[in-house]
């Protein structure tokens, strides 16, 4: 949670900046570590080998991307490509993808954040330890508008792998022949302190060309905010005398989508309905229709809906087009903004649109503030995608002491980028389409 005053919660999480980075420049010479800071260069124009991020997968396939770090989105990720084995040449996916806000507020109606744009999100970046980044490495982020002058350079950025499970598995033609696999994924991540919460974002590219971006809220709860009422609020500790104030995490995404190295891709909304069983039949029936978003879009997820950015120039070797599918993770929608009301927003590219409230680009008057008042009808040539997941948080015994990470997050999803799973191994690479079993 945050403290009451801005004030209070920027000065301590200044001065828990100030103190890691000195931590860490007091250590940097204890010996080798598995994940070592290093600072990169001043940025340069396109993306110099300090700003890249290549990973070569066990499995075959390399993810490509740049990084760099805003003063209020924190870490941004440009040119993400995504290149696995049997393609001769990496596949534009998004142009860039980062945060765009995490709005907060608190059930008692006394306070509302924003966590991006006016509460020192970015500057908030923190050290972290090697044991943090196993088997990986923590790049050195300079942070812009540091609130330490002195030490605006923080060992901030991991980039590591890790293994996430069985990537499929399927009986063979024999009883004796499994055919299986452990995916893996990239893993880039910071952590953000503001207030008494530290921000977890993370990125993961994983092997069969899926991303899933998720921020998990840990840290502390605010021991200023233990005077909520029953009914807008917990009681933590002995008895029920202190109630710690319930209240809403609402995190909105970016994504400016390139596939194919393209911005002008399309987007189709999927609604499928489900009919009782006709006479005769022994089961219910199921159509799948599809609409054309051709103009900016306001949009809920709701059963059987899916929605797919699709590519304007690119294809699979099967001739399919390109696109990826947004799925959207859990979410607990929160009724009393009117930017919060959607799931997902379509809007036209406009260079001023960068953050989803209290955006402080210099839009024309009367554009509005926040990503619903920027729906009204412009026709999608360059769409952005704008996601929103909420958090109703109603704290517990076991936030305590420090608070387990609760998640919130989305994935997108390749929809026939390859013409087969692409983790598909050499020995069933034949069975494409309609197959038949060898005699």
């Amino acid at each position: 949670m945050h403290t009451n005053r801005v004030s209070r919660a920027r000065k301590r999480a200044a001065v828990g900046v100030t103190v890691a980075a000195l931590a860490a420049g007091a250590t940097a010479g204890a010996g080798p570590a598995v994940a070592r800071p290093r600072t990169a260069p001043a940025a340069t124009a396109g993306c110099s080998a300090a700003y890249k991020i290549e990973q070569k997968l066990s499995s075959g396939t390399t993810w490509r991307m740049c990084w760099r770090y805003d003063s209020k989105a924190g870490l941004v990720l440009d040119d993400v490509s995504y290149q696995p084995k049997g393609e001769t040449k990496p596949i534009k996916v998004l142009n860039s993808a980062r945060l765009a806000q995490i709005d907060v507020p608190y059930d008692d109606g006394s306070v509302e954040y924003d966590d991006l744009t006016g509460f020192g999100f970015a500057q908030g970046l923190v050290n972290l330890a090697p044991g943090e980044c196993p088997g990986g490495t923590i790049k050195t982020v300079r942070v812009p508008d540091s609130w330490d002058p002195q030490h605006p350079n923080v060992g901030g950025l991991c980039t590591t792998t890790r293994s996430r499970g069985h990537a499929y598995r399927m009986q063979g033609d024999t009883a004796n022949k499994v055919f299986q696999a452990q995916g893996k994924d990239l893993l880039v991540y910071t952590v953000n302190q503001v207030g008494w919460y530290e921000y977890m974002t993370e990125w993961r590219f994983q092997d069969d060309g899926t991303v899933n971006m998720n921020v998990g809220a840990t840290g502390s709860l605010s021991f200023d905010d233990y005077d909520a009422g029953d009914g807008r609020g917990w009681p933590i500790g002995k008895g029920a005398k202190a109630y710690a104030t319930s209240h809403s995490h609402n995190v909105f995404w970016r994504l400016d989508f390139g596939l194919d190295g393209s911005s002008k891709g399309k987007v189709e909304q999927y609604d499928s309905a489900v009919s009782a069983p006709a006479r005769g039949q022994e089961a219910p029936t199921a159509k799948t229709t599809r609409t054309n978003v051709t103009k900016e879009l306001a949009g809920d997820a709701k059963p059987y809906r899916w929605w797919r950015m699709v590519s304007a120039t690119g294809k699979n070797k099967d001739g399919h087009a390109r696109s990826y599918e947004i799925v959207p993770g859990p979410t607990t929608k929160y009724p009393g903004r009117s930017f919060t009301q959607h799931d997902v927003y379509f809007t036209e590219y406009n260079k001023c649109e960068q953050f989803a409230t209290n955006n402080p680009g210099n839009c024309p008057a009367g554009a509005g503030k926040s990503v619903d008042k920027w729906v009204n009808g412009q026709t999608l040539t360059h769409p952005i995608v704008w996601m929103n997941v909420g958090f109703h948080h109603i704290a517990r015994d076991e936030d305590q002491q420090p608070m387990p990470v609760h998640w919130q997050g989305f994935s997108i999803a390749p929809r026939d980028v390859t013409a087969m799973n692409p983790l598909t191994p050499d020995e069933l690479a034949w069975q494409n389409g309609h197959w038949r079993p060898r005699t």
